[in-house]
């Protein structure tokens, strides 16, 4: 028995495009942002994953919208979606807010970019990427493997650190390997995992 998990990193959000860290603040997303979760949800149907069970995002508008936007590109608006805490973007702590080149004045480029792209080393007030996946993989493991597991198709809409603490987890990486990853915004990543865990088949659904 073999199931599917899609995961997919929100569209760009206004704060991204303004280049600011966002964390758990809830901007909407841009237009750009709206054509790239469309576009994902395009190369969805267009690979025939049109017949998911149930859907999973987070607290934050972003990933919502991108959601939303998905589900009813594939013609899936009826399936159960659930809204979880557990699943939203890292929490950038005093950083929130603050453009990137002004937090690297304030505090230095070599510290911020330990923030950003260490594992274990929290901004202040927030969460590294190992306190996110702390938050996240207990909820993940719970709530949404094991419906995998059974064979179910499940549609993950949420983050870009809550989606690496996930893949940090289902392929087995160090924390060192998942802080280099990139997530592209608004692309599908589908991975075809057997009742044993194992990952039988991964594809990111990207057009050329």
């Amino acid at each position: 028995m073999v199931g599917t998990l899609v995961l997919t990193r929100h569209g760009q959000s206004e704060w991204n495009k303004l280049n600011l860290f966002t964390g758990w603040k809830d901007p909407q997303l841009t237009e750009l942002g709206r054509e790239e979760a469309l576009k994902g949800a395009q190369e969805l149907k267009k690979a025939g994953y049109t017949d998911f069970d149930e859907a999973f995002t987070s607290d934050l508008t972003r990933a919502q919208t991108t959601l939303g936007i998905q589900l009813k590109e594939i013609g899936q608006e009826g399936i159960p979606v659930t809204k979880k805490q557990a699943l939203n973007e890292r929490d950038y702590g005093e950083l929130t807010g603050l453009n990137k080149d002004d937090a690297r004045k304030k505090w230095g480029e070599e510290q911020v970019h330990i923030w950003r792209r260490s594992y274990d080393v929290p901004p202040p007030g927030g969460e590294s990427l190992e306190l996110t996946a702390k938050r996240v993989l207990p909820y993940f493991d719970e709530a949404i493997l094991p419906k995998v597991l059974d064979g179910k198709k499940i549609l993950v809409t949420a983050h870009g650190n809550s989606l690496r603490s996930i893949i940090m987890s289902l392929e087995k990486m160090t924390g060192e390997e998942i802080v280099n990853t990139e997530l592209a915004t608004g692309v599908p990543i589908v991975y075809k995992i057997d009742s044993d865990g194992k990952i039988v088949e991964k594809k990111i659904l990207e057009s050329q």
